[in-house]
């Protein structure tokens, strides 16, 4: 690699930034200095005010949003924060743990990890639809606690607009609510992963012999 030239180390421990800053109080100085008296000095303040209303509309302001994994299961629309989604992996067999609640049908072993699966429906007590498969994991995690949540099908990722998300729904109540981030207009039902992950109702520990 060719030695640099003085030159190019110079160029590269120049602080831009405080060169920057200096250009634009030269600026200053210079267009200030050039004003005769204090009525044109107020007559540039408030172009100046006016201007930065203008750049900082309400409207034009980025109100942010979520990124989600939508999935369904029984025939509902569910969605959760793709933070907290490992992966999507497709269950091959399940294996039943005596003394477990009802809503931790099993475990299961993924590339030699043994992770607890927890079927939402029974957690939520949602009423059964119909023939669903089931056959679809959802592995959520945090920096503490990891573990899978069944699905019908997954449907992919998508953005959802913070502005677009209710914080609650009407006729919504109980243990379902708990664990409810919002419902958007198509009802598409955002579950809170935190909440999930960080309740000790949920019994998660539990492994194979």
């Amino acid at each position: 690699m060719p030695e640099m030239t003085q030159k190019e180390k110079t160029a590269r421990n120049i602080d831009w930034r405080l060169v920057h800053d200096r250009i634009e109080t030269a600026r200053l100085a210079l267009e200030y200095g050039s004003i005769r008296n204090k009525e044109e000095e107020r007559e540039i303040l408030k172009v100046r005010a006016r201007t930065l209303s203008q750049e900082q509309k309400p409207e034009e302001i980025d109100t942010g949003y979520i990124e989600v994994v939508e999935f369904n299961l029984a025939y509902e629309q569910y969605a959760i924060e793709s933070l907290y989604v490992r992966e999507v992996y497709q269950m091959k067999e399940l294996t039943p743990v005596p003394g477990t609640p009802s809503f931790v049908p099993g475990i299961i072993n993924v590339r030699g990890q043994i992770l607890s699966i927890i079927d939402i429906k029974q957690f939520f007590d949602l009423p059964e639809k119909g023939l669903t498969d089931l056959n679809k994991v959802i592995i959520i995690h945090d920096n503490t606690m990891e573990f899978g949540i069944l699905a019908d099908a997954v449907l992919g990722t998508r953005h959802i607009m913070f502005s677009e998300i209710q914080q609650s729904l009407p006729g919504l109540t109980g243990i379902r609510a708990q664990y409810l981030k919002g419902v958007t207009k198509e009802h598409l039902i955002i579950l809170d992963a935190e909440a999930l992950l960080s309740d000790k109702n949920i019994i998660v520990h539990e492994g194979a012999n």
